[in-house]
Formats: C-alpha cells, structure tokens, sequence
C-alpha cells in the first residue's frame, strides 16, 4: 500500500509542476521599457517595438528625422502628486506657451484639483498613468479596464471633465497583451525616447548636470519624459525650452502624434 501512495504522490507531484509550467508559459511577459540614447540622433528603442505600433502605441514621432529640416518634440510628465514643484513647472509652460501632456494617478486629482483643473483649463492633456501607479503588465484585460476607468471616473467626478484617452504604463513596465488591452479601451499608449533619472525627491540630479543631458540628448521627434515633483526641472525648465527654442525646435501635442 505504501508503495502505491508512494507512486500516487509522485503523480500528483508531476502533475502540479506541469500545470505550473503550463500558467508560468501562458502568462505575459512583463518587460520594462528601454531606450539607448543616441546624443541628437533618434536612439535605439526595444525589439518588439515596431510589433507595438499595431496597437496604437507611440514613442517617438517617425514623420520628424535626424534629417529632417523642420523640428519638433513633444513634453511630456508623470505626475502623481505635488510638491510644490508642479504649480513652478505649469508657470513655466504658461510662460513660455508650451503644450504639455501630464499622465496623473488619483492621489493628485483627490488632493490638488485646482492643479489638475489648471492643466486643462491652460491647454495641456490631462492623461491616465493608472489609479495608483500599478503594474499592470500581467493583469488581466477585465482589471485593466476597471483600473483605467476608475481613474476616468474620478477625473470625472472632481473636475466635470472627461480624460484624455493616452497611456502610460507606471516604470514603463509592459506587455503585448497589456498594450493591446489598453488599445481595446480606446488608449493610445505613449512610451518615451528621451528620460532621466530625476523622479526620487531625495537624490535630485546637479542642475546643470540635468540640463546638459537633456539637451545633449534631445532629438527630432522625440517624445520626452519628465516628472514635474522634480526641483531641478522645476528649476532649469524655463532655461532648457529657451535653448530648444534656439535650436529650432517647435512644441507639439499628444494629439498633433497621433494624427
């Protein structure tokens, strides 16, 4: 008897492994978004990113070449809650007339409505980065929407205003099946070809250290990523668009991209 449980074991064993094997194959690969700068020339973006493009995804505007003669980026920042440093960068844009897209978690719209209100009311694209800055790279295609659609909800209840329908992943951490769950939603998903270690409060880049990589790394089409709780972008913002301006570079929208 003992040698029949044995073996019984041994079988269930097998079994709960391969199953195991079997969820761990069908799950999506998360992966994380990488870009290899290239100075003033366009960069290097991942493999599968040419794949992404099906489902409505954006990194970089195609249209705007390292030879092409007219220039243009595009602003973008992740936003989950103020410091401060918001309302600095927002003077900035206004001052300077630039466009911006800010994708936004729930805590700042609960919290700073009146910044958030501020960000349409002055011409910018208010835009979802999750409720709560979840990785939703293995969720599945029902969690994504009801994440998407709360932060909709509460957008909507704070500021009487719909959102606009862009996305980005949180750390840029993906999947083909994320991005196209996202795609069904009706997002346009936008990754970056330009970004900075200038997101941890506490280990803020040297001012000219950050202004010099940035602008040593700004190409033609590039969609920049920024994050405005920054006191050093706060602080060379307005410095960096006067040089981009010199170098003859215009300013578009999320929605000049994907036209």
């Amino acid at each position: 008897m003992k040698k029949y449980f044995l073996k019984f074991i041994s079988i269930i064993s097998l079994i709960s492994v391969l199953l195991s094997v079997s969820v761990s194959a069908a799950a999506p690969k998360d992966k994380c978004w990488y870009v290899r700068r290239n100075g003033s020339c366009q960069p290097s973006f991942p493999e599968e990113a040419e794949s992404l493009k099906q489902y409505n995804c954006y990194y970089i505007d195609e249209r705007y070449g390292d030879q092409t003669p007219e220039k243009r980026i595009y602003l973008t920042f992740d936003a989950g809650y103020e410091n401060g440093n918001i309302e600095k960068i927002l003077d900035v844009l206004k001052e300077e007339e630039v466009p911006a897209a800010f994708f936004i978690l729930d805590y700042i719209i609960l919290k700073n409505t009146d910044l958030v209100t501020r960000m349409s009311d002055e011409g910018h694209l208010v835009c979802n980065h999750t409720k709560k800055h979840k990785n939703l790279s293995n969720s599945s295609k029902e969690e994504i929407k009801e994440d998407l659609q709360a932060l909709e909800k509460i957008y909507y209840e704070k500021t009487g205003r719909q959102m606009s329908k862009y996305f980005r992943f949180p750390e840029g951490r993906y999947s083909e099946s994320a991005v196209k769950a996202v795609c069904e939603l009706g997002y346009k998903t936008v990754f970056w070809s330009f970004g900075y270690d200038d997101w941890d409060d506490r280990r803020q880049p040297n001012p000219e250290a950050a202004k010099r990589k940035i602008l040593t790394n700004t190409h033609n089409g590039a969609i920049i990523l920024l994050h405005p709780t920054s006191a050093t972008n706060a602080k060379i913002l307005g410095d960096v668009i006067k040089e981009w301006k010199a170098l003859g570079y215009t300013f578009g929208t999320l929605d000049d991209l994907s036209s």
